[in-house]
This record gives C-alpha cells, structure tokens and sequence, in this order.
C-alpha cells in the first residue's frame, strides 16, 4: 500500500524548518537522531503511516534544514516542534524520537504538555550518566576535527546529498559535540510528564539498564504488581527489544510492532 506525501518547509523560530507528512489519521511527530535526518526513518515511517498521520522532521542544522545563529539545544529544538504543530494547525499529537530525536522529544512533553497526546522515547536518558561512561567519554570528543574522517560514512554522505550547504557538515558537529558535553538532569521535570509515556530501548544499548529501570519508575511504571486485572499497571509502558543496540534499533522490523500497540490504544484520564 503507498501512502500520500507531503513535504514542505515551515518558518519557525527563524528556521526553515523541513518535514514530510505520510499517511492520514491522528497526527504522530517522528524524530530522527542526532547527525540524521528523516533519511534514517525509513524502516518505521511505511507501518505508523498505514493508520496516522506522521508527520517526520529534519531537526536544525540536519537533514534539509538549514542552521541558523543559534546554540543546538534540546530546549529550543522542542520549542520548534511546538512551533511547527502551530504552523500545521495541529492541536495535539503523538510525538516519537530516537537518541537525539527522543530526547527533543522528551522536552516537548516537558516544555509544552498541552500538545503532547503520547510520548515515545527510544533509547535516550533522562540524565547524562544514563548513558555508559564509555560513551559519554565519546560524546566528549565529537567536533569538527572529526568531519574529514567522516566523509566516508554513511552519515556524511547523505548529509552532502540532501543539506542545502553540505559545507556546514563541520559546523554541524561542533554544535552537536557542544550540546553533548552539557550535563543535564531532567529526573523532577520527567516525575511531572502526565502524557502516556512508552520506552523503548535495546538489551545492549548505549543506556545503562539501571537507568533505565530509573526512567520508567520516574514515570509511575514498576511501582508494584498489576494484579490479575491489571488495575495496578500505570500508564507508563517499557519494552527492551532483544539482539538489539543503540546503533541499530530504529532500523529494526521489531521497533514499529513494538510501539504501534501503545499508539493504537485509547488515551484514558485526559
């Protein structure tokens, strides 16, 4: 079945911002993460577009969107979904991010919860040292002495082929290497999401699985035994995806059916 798309350019923030729009129904914001671009959603956008509307953005300075004269932050990059949902005249829609892209999306459930129908994180911490130590030391030397041997890869090359200035790929980095040594704690302002609220992670992700466990109690899952009706579940949902890691779980068939139930049920105390 092939479903209808729609892109477009929307001014936001001082941004042109870039996004497709697949399918129809409600209304379902995608995140790719960080050096992506909508380019890396490939495997997920054919199965959500099927029943809803998905709506997939190249976040600033990825992808089609052009940079602009201002810090990379996950603050102001939610700022530009909310901006973007004004732009669509969208009340309010599920928003779903990988690594970079969960946690804009993170924020986006923090920073504006009216527009927030569900949220699904995948495979980002709430803090800094969620992540393994190995990779938070990794994260401390990305920068643009890293674009020459980047050129190479995957990532650079599609970057060169969609963005309008292939040239700012060194640009790109140091502003991503600058929001990757930030410490951050976010644990108070998660204990307050009261959007539905799903992670999903790999068995061998890049996220501690203690932390993990960490995450999904700020959300009021894990807290005692459902009982035999269920009335004890909250509304927080967890899954950990096997033969998985942080590098290739949004490209995995397991991730859609995964989180398609969650998406699919009824919003219930909203």
């Amino acid at each position: 079945m092939t479903t209808t798309v729609e892109t477009g350019y929307a001014p936001v923030n001082g941004l042109s911002l870039y996004y497709e729009i697949h399918g129809a129904g409600e209304p379902l914001i995608l995140l790719h993460g960080g050096l992506g671009s909508t380019e890396m959603l490939g495997a997920i956008l054919p199965p959500l577009s099927l029943n809803r509307r998905v709506i997939a953005v190249d976040l600033q300075a990825h992808g089609r969107t052009a940079d602009i004269e201002r810090p990379m932050s996950c603050q102001a990059m939610a700022g530009d979904i909310a901006a973007l949902l004004k732009y669509l005249r969208v009340e309010m829609a599920g928003v779903m991010g990988y690594s970079l892209g969960a946690a804009v999306a993170l924020r986006t459930a923090i920073q504006y919860p009216a527009l927030v129908a569900k949220l699904v994180v995948v495979s980002t911490p709430f803090k800094r040292d969620g992540w393994y130590p190995e990779v938070v030391a990794a994260m401390a030397q990305v920068g643009a002495v890293s674009a020459e041997m980047m050129k190479p890869s995957p990532i650079y090359q599609t970057y060169a082929r969609i963005a309008p200035r292939p040239e700012d790929f060194p640009v790109l980095l140091t502003k991503i290497g600058d929001l990757l040594r930030q410490d951050y704690n976010w644990s108070r302002e998660v204990a307050e999401i009261k959007s539905p609220t799903m992670l999903v992670f790999a068995d061998a992700d890049a996220v501690r699985p203690a932390h993990i466990v960490e995450f999904f109690e700020l959300l009021g899952g894990g807290q005692k035994d459902a009982g035999w009706d269920g009335s004890g579940m909250s509304t927080a949902r967890l899954a950990i995806l096997p033969g998985l890691t942080h590098y290739n779980i949004f490209s995995s068939p397991a991730l859609a059916p995964a989180v398609m139930p969650f998406l699919d049920a009824p919003i219930v105390g909203r």
